[in-house]
């Protein structure tokens, strides 16, 4: 069974996210299958756009299938990890140098993996519905999917915001820091979708998207709170603010997630704003090996995806805690 479904009319390859019940989550299947469509409509003259859309009104993808990676982390299977991400990290460089417009649909859930089968694409159109964020510190892993790219290249501090936190960003907000393209409102997706869909083309199915929306984002406290790209840096600011509710709320994040993974993660953010794609996905590809081998990946899938108890017990426990030899040992420089 085949958790994708593809069409092609009008010039419009159109494929539907149609895995409900996991949140469109992508499984090995759905990777493999999202691959050999897009490499064979990448030739098909018949095909002049690609659309991805989802079945499911709650999500448009919730990222990748991190309980069957926990599963084969811990039956010892390094090579069906491997071959996961391998796989996963080729058809984001795939949607990234495609060579005709790619647009997403977003109306929902768009996290992780889920980012990763969209941010690469030309389009990403996001409504008031749009629920967007890269929530992996919190499970012991690492922003991936090219992710250490795209968020390294955010208004400053954008993305060691959104990569050390998990924090959530509504359409408007993914809009005004560059991770979607245009914002739609969800009672007229339907007639943008059906507009792609007929071949009009996206200049006349987005005619009357174009102008500026609102974003509440508080970008100067982003910038200045999460400008260092020292994870001591950015928690001592933070810890100085004292009185500014803004900046609780940010070292309530911090304190859940993986000491280990901020450090992984800022030093990746880092190591990206000099890098290709390609090499921010092979440097993603090796840390993703060692991470998952790591025991705060399987205790934090454990706490927020398996019991769902929200209580990790990471180790070290702090990150006053963590070594630098630690981290050297995680991240290939």
């Amino acid at each position: 069974m085949s958790y994708i479904r593809t069409s092609v009319s009008n010039g419009v390859g159109e494929i539907v996210l149609d895995r409900p019940k996991a949140l469109n989550a992508l499984d090995q299947t759905m990777i493999d299958d999202l691959h050999e469509t897009l490499v064979g409509w990448g030739d098909d003259d018949a095909v002049e756009t690609v659309l991805v859309t989802s079945a499911s009104d709650r999500a448009f993808c919730a990222g990748g299938d991190i309980r069957a990676i926990r599963d084969s982390a811990l039956a010892g299977d390094a090579a069906a990890v491997t071959k996961y991400f391998a796989s996963e990290y080729r058809v984001n460089q795939l949607i990234a140098e495609y060579p005709k417009p790619y647009v997403a649909l977003i109306d929902g859930a768009a996290m992780g993996g889920g980012l990763g089968i969209s941010v690469h694409g030309e389009i990403r159109i996001v409504t008031e519905k749009a629920m967007i964020a890269m929530p992996e510190t919190a499970i012991g892993f690492f922003p991936d999917v090219g992710a250490t790219y795209f968020l390294s290249r955010l208004p400053a501090g954008v993305g060691m915001w959104l990569g050390l936190t998990g924090a959530r960003l509504r359409g408007a907000d993914a809009v005004a820091v560059g991770l979607a393209t245009h914002y739609v409102p969800s009672d007229d997706l339907g007639v943008v979708a059906d507009t792609i869909r007929s071949g009009a083309g996206l200049a006349e199915a987005l005619a009357e998207h174009r102008d500026p929306v609102e974003s509440t984002l508080p970008l100067r406290k982003i910038a200045d709170y999460f400008g260092d790209v020292s994870v001591d840096g950015v928690v001592g600011g933070l810890r100085g603010a004292v009185g500014d509710e803004w900046a609780e709320e940010m070292l309530i994040l911090l304190g859940s997630a993986s000491p280990t993974s901020l450090f992984v993660t800022a030093r990746l953010l880092e190591l990206g704003e000099a890098s290709s794609l390609a090499e921010c996905l092979e440097r993603e590809l090796s840390t993703a090996e060692k991470i998952t081998a790591h025991p705060d990946f399987a205790e934090g899938v454990r706490a927020v995806l398996v019991d769902k108890d929200r209580d990790p017990s990471f180790v070290p426990p702090t990150i006053e805690e963590v070594s630098a030899e630690s981290i050297v040992a995680l991240v290939n420089e």
